[in-house]
């Protein structure tokens, strides 16, 4: 924080005003909150907070020194400090509303997979994502119509636009998310959609995202998925153009009409042929992989375990008597279940917990089998097999 500052923050004090007092321990506060903003980085920024700090502080000091009657002093002095308490306030309400917005370090995600209409919704449902904009990208025409960009003679494909927190949702969330919506193999178009108007392409904003959009393509060439080479393109996202307002939420504003051409664009029909029971599992930022994927990551024992409700041997599991803090997660998402908090010891052999971190995070399942009745639990996000319920400890 700049000295100026810290001193006239110093200076309100010496007023002996406990709102200044309280107004200047604020704003050294905020100050350091938001010193990772670039605004706040600005000489400009750092002036005018002085100039506010001096001036006001300038008014007080000058009322006080006034040699005039007593009742016109205080009558002086009073108007004074109720308008150095309203431009405070001003100052105050402003900061409060810069460092929430400030705080929020949204990023943008680009992708296209055929009728912008089909690739709103499964963005717009993921925790995290703030906006997701339908439109046209990668092309030479600017300001394209729909009319024109869907004539395909304008070189821009029919995209939308992601703005995500990433402390809430990842990149590679996104991206599972949007190979989970087309069909990769196609060159000419997307389902019923036929022409390079409609053809899927990630567009990356920065080298990161680039890195990473290749690095899922690879992984999902390499899980054998599709019997057909993968021939969605991978370039740099060029200028963002939205699409006209009736677009915009179209499977909101229009559902009838959207959920027919859904229906008859085959998308879906092609999407459960290939995903399965996988298709939709990326919720909250936590996704199952394919079933190849976990294969290749998990040991033996811990796909038998989730994918096909095995059971480890009590006393001999990595956790049974693990005393270590931190959280107990899903090894197929990530998604965290238990916390060590809340681990006690039951004397089964195997981790046990008085309760989850979420309630919403399991699933209770009955479970008939060669011992009765029971209660499985398994993770809600991830369908991984977790353990049994006993009432009794």
């Amino acid at each position: 924080m700049d000295n100026s500052i810290a001193f006239n923050a110093y200076s309100v004090t010496m007023t002996g005003k406990h709102f200044y007092l309280y107004v200047a321990l604020f704003i050294d506060t905020q100050l350091n909150i938001l010193a990772t903003d670039s605004v706040f980085k600005e000489p400009l920024m750092k002036h005018f907070l002085y100039y506010l700090l001096s001036y006001n502080i300038g008014i007080n000091l000058r009322n006080t020194k006034k040699r005039v009657k007593t009742r016109e002093r205080a009558k002086g002095c009073k108007m004074a400090q109720k308008k150095i308490k309203a431009l405070f306030i001003a100052l105050l309400l402003c900061l409060m509303a810069t460092g929430v917005y400030a705080s929020a370090e949204y990023k943008k995600a680009t992708f296209a997979g055929g009728c912008f209409w089909c690739m709103e919704p499964p963005f717009e449902k993921l925790d995290g994502v703030v906006e997701v904009l339908s439109g046209y990208t990668g092309g030479h025409t600017k300001n394209p119509t729909y009319e024109e960009a869907s004539s395909g003679t304008t070189g821009h494909v029919e995209s939308v636009q992601v703005t995500y927190d990433p402390e809430k949702v990842s990149y590679g969330t996104l991206l599972q998310t949007f190979w989970q919506q087309i069909d990769p193999t196609d060159s000419k178009g997307q389902f019923v959609d036929r022409g390079f108007q409609y053809t899927s392409a990630i567009f990356y904003h920065s080298e990161p995202q680039r890195i990473e959009a290749e690095k899922s393509k690879t992984a999902l060439e390499a899980s054998k998925r599709f019997s057909t080479p993968i021939v969605t393109r991978i370039v740099e996202a060029k200028v963002f153009y939205p699409a006209e307002e009736y677009h915009q939420d179209y499977y909101k504003k229009s559902l009838i009409k959207y959920k027919y051409y859904r229906y008859r664009s085959g998308r879906d029909q092609f999407l459960d042929k290939v995903w399965g029971k996988e298709r939709g599992r990326i919720r909250g930022g936590y996704i199952k992989p394919a079933r190849s994927e976990l294969r290749a990551r998990l040991t033996p024992l811990q796909f038998r375990v989730t994918q096909e409700d095995a059971t480890e041997r009590a006393f001999k599991n990595s956790y049974w008597n693990n005393k270590a803090a931190g959280l107990y997660v899903d090894i197929v998402s990530g998604e965290p279940l238990f916390s060590s908090s809340d681990k006690f010891v039951s004397g089964t052999g195997w981790p046990s917990f008085t309760k989850t971190i979420d309630p919403e995070s399991i699933v209770e399942k009955e479970d008939r089998g060669f011992f009765g009745t029971r209660t499985e639990l398994r993770s809600a996000k991830a369908d991984s097999h977790l353990g049994h319920l006993f009432n009794d400890g």
